[in-house]
């Protein structure tokens, strides 16, 4: 610890000193308020002694003031004859203790040692919150991203319901978060509900909150998430797959700002911002009467859209990094780097599964790789379909196996260096691998399907070796 001794008697300011240096701190001393003025102004402290009666400016004076100079300090203020009031004024000005002269070096210590735990415990916690930020920051430069932010930075300060429309795994949970950190709500509890992950028997149960007795198992009053979140934020994710009759309610308790428990008559209010998210198309779901419109009308105040990561190539390399980086260091394994090659196949691939497929895929690389430099041929042999099947986003496997002979190698994807011809070519062969392995080589259905003349499509197989 960083400790400055403030105190006008040289011979206390020796003992503290000599007390200090010997238990491992580092201690300074001076004895007016102007030269601690001055210190804390050159260099940073951890706790500093604060005698009250100073020369010229007394204790109460110079805490006032040096606390915005070294505002992580903890202040403990001493005196041999201050009475119960300047007692209180101290802690009230911002001290963390009074203590009485002659100082107990016992009980020093003892303060000191706990302001050092509570030092280490806010390193960890802001440490803690540093990683809970950086997990949970949109990454993306493209310009779909970049509108995205735009968008959350306006709707986040007010009080509107957002509902936010994604595919799965395109973070439409790190949206409503997003919203919240902006909001006026972000220092209350952000809570959430996967509305697709429990049985539509307990959602409303969850929701609202339940009294004992109300069913088999209720042992006990259980608060409901409306409840938990009060003051801040709750984020019912897919809500598209509610049951109606919890929409029903839960339309109702919109409607009203209150609810009630299951099983229970008297209504609790709640100040409670809802963000909705979903990945289906709710105004088909309206359309095919699986989703109530008075619902939809509720919830779509301010409509947000999280693209897709096939839309945004660009953001999947530069996500491929951020993961890369993030996992290195969690796995412990050392750090890792791609090919120069690596980056443009994971550019080129569609991701049907968004971010969460391309993170659980940089893991995956990062687990079974060797060495410190992960290569194209890696990426390529861990992509789970062939790069051209990519480009129209369908999952396929990247590899034909034909029968007694070895793999058929995969096509590229467009190549500027070919000819539209060549390229042409490669897409055909593409086409026709698919086409093999979907009829199990049976030439003849292959041959209806694609409508081609079935000794023409021989032709073609054995031309590109797929037999």
């Amino acid at each position: 610890m960083r400790v400055l001794i403030v105190d006008d008697e040289p011979n206390i300011r020796r003992s503290l000193e000599g007390l200090l240096k010997d238990e491992g701190h580092s201690a300074a001393s001076c004895a007016d308020g102007e030269e601690a003025l001055e210190r804390a102004r050159r260099e940073p402290y951890d706790a500093v002694l604060l005698d009250v009666m100073l020369p010229g400016m007394n204790g109460l004076e110079v805490l006032e003031r040096i606390q915005p100079l070294i505002p992580d300090a903890k202040i403990l203020m001493m005196s041999g004859q201050a009475d119960v009031g300047t007692a209180v004024k101290a802690v009230q000005a911002g001290a963390r203790q009074f203590l009485e002269k002659p100082v107990d070096p016992d009980r020093l210590l003892f303060e000191l040692r706990n302001l050092e735990s509570q030092k280490a415990l806010e390193a960890k916690v802001a440490s803690l919150e540093t990683l809970v930020e950086s997990e949970n920051e949109m990454i993306g430069e493209s310009e779909a991203m970049v509108r995205l932010r735009q968008d959350i930075a306006k709707a986040a300060p007010s009080e509107g319901r957002v509902l936010i429309f994604g595919e799965n795994g395109t973070g439409k949970e790190l949206v409503a978060r997003a919203v919240h950190g902006r909001s006026r709500r972000r220092d209350r509890p952000f809570v959430s509900l996967n509305c697709a992950a429990l049985p539509q028997s307990l959602v409303e149960s969850e929701l609202f909150g339940y009294e004992k007795g109300a069913f088999t198992g209720a042992v006990s009053r259980k608060s409901g998430l409306f409840e938990t979140a009060q003051g801040g934020t709750l984020f019912l994710d897919e809500i598209g797959d509610m049951a109606q009759e919890t929409q029903a309610k839960l339309l109702r308790v919109l409607q009203e700002n209150e609810a009630v428990r299951v099983g229970g008559t008297a209504p609790y209010p709640f100040d409670v911002r809802v963000i909705a998210a979903t990945n289906k198309n709710l105004t088909q779901e309206i359309a095919a009467g699986r989703f109530r419109e008075d619902l939809f009308y509720r919830l779509n105040v301010v409509p947000l859209h999280v693209p897709p990561l096939r839309s945004r190539g660009e953001d999947a390399v530069l996500l491929a990094n951020v993961f890369l980086e993030r996992i290195c260091r969690k796995t412990g394994k050392g750090m890792m780097r791609w090919d120069p090659n690596a980056p443009e196949l994971m550019r080129r691939y569609a991701w049907p599964g968004n971010v969460r497929e391309l993170r659980n895929f940089v893991e995956r690389l990062v687990i079974m790789g060797e060495g410190k430099v992960i290569t194209a041929q890696e990426v390529r042999r861990a992509l789970p379909c062939s790069r051209a099947e990519a480009v129209s986003a369908e999952v396929a496997s990247t590899e034909v196996v034909a029968t007694g002979t070895a793999p058929i190698p995969e096509s590229p994807l467009f190549d500027p260096d070919l000819s539209l011809h060549e390229n042409l070519e490669e897409y055909e062969k593409e086409i026709l691998i698919r086409g093999f392995r979907e009829t199990g080589g049976n030439v003849s259905l292959m041959s209806r399907r694609l409508k081609v003349d079935r000794a023409n499509l021989h032709r073609k197989l054995k031309a590109y070796g797929i037999k």
